[in-house]
């Protein structure tokens, strides 16, 4: 009996290293194989449409981005350096690609006084979003879609995709107040689109 688990154990952890790392593709993908490419494009669509969606509010802006951000990945795949994680590195290039859409766009970000300083209102991301039912989640993604892109991008950036507040500035060209500022007006304006439902 022992030895059938240890076949079965051994078995298993050789199907699993059989599988390509990320690095390993994209080295091969850079090199010209596109199925390498193709494994990458799979392996990582769902979660680059996913990001584009919520900062876009729109499902064909968002397929749309997403192409876009893997013709970049395949133009730029021989600068990754491998530096930092591949999911790292892709999600920087589509928050890149999203913002770059909203300037060729013309759309303003939200710029506000640094008055008003948010520090004391408590950052509570959506980690309860697991824990509510499927009609308030859709109702929570229809409201994050119909705040102004730029208080939407911000909390789709804080709240959603955890980075912080410094991270965001640098980002998106703001300063830090300004960012904290469009995060409290975004989590006011989602709590009266909320309640309205």
């Amino acid at each position: 009996m022992a030895t059938a688990t240890n076949t079965l154990i051994m078995t298993v952890t050789a199907e699993r290293t059989e599988v390509p790392s990320d690095l390993e593709l994209i080295r091969a993908a850079a090199a010209g194989d596109a199925a390498a490419f193709e494994q990458l494009y799979r392996q990582h669509y769902r979660r680059v449409y996913s990001l584009c969606l919520r900062m876009l509010g729109s499902q064909t802006q968002a397929e749309d981005l997403t192409q876009e951000v893997f013709l970049q990945v395949f133009r730029k795949l021989g600068s990754f350096r491998g530096d930092s994680a591949f999911t790292t590195w892709l999600h920087r290039l589509t928050v890149n690609q999203v913002l770059m859409h909203f300037r060729k766009r013309g759309v303003k970000l939200e710029h506000t006084s640094e008055e008003g300083d948010f520090s004391n209102v408590v950052d509570t991301p959506l980690q309860s979003t697991r824990r509510i039912s499927m009609v308030d989640r859709l109702a929570l993604e229809k409201a994050i879609a119909e705040l102004p892109p730029g208080y939407r991008t911000v909390f789709t950036l804080h709240d959603i995709e955890g980075y912080e507040h410094e991270e965001i500035a640098g980002m998106l060209g703001v300063s830090i107040g300004t960012s904290k500022s469009q995060l409290h007006k975004a989590r006011m304006r989602l709590r009266q689109l909320l309640m309205k439902k």
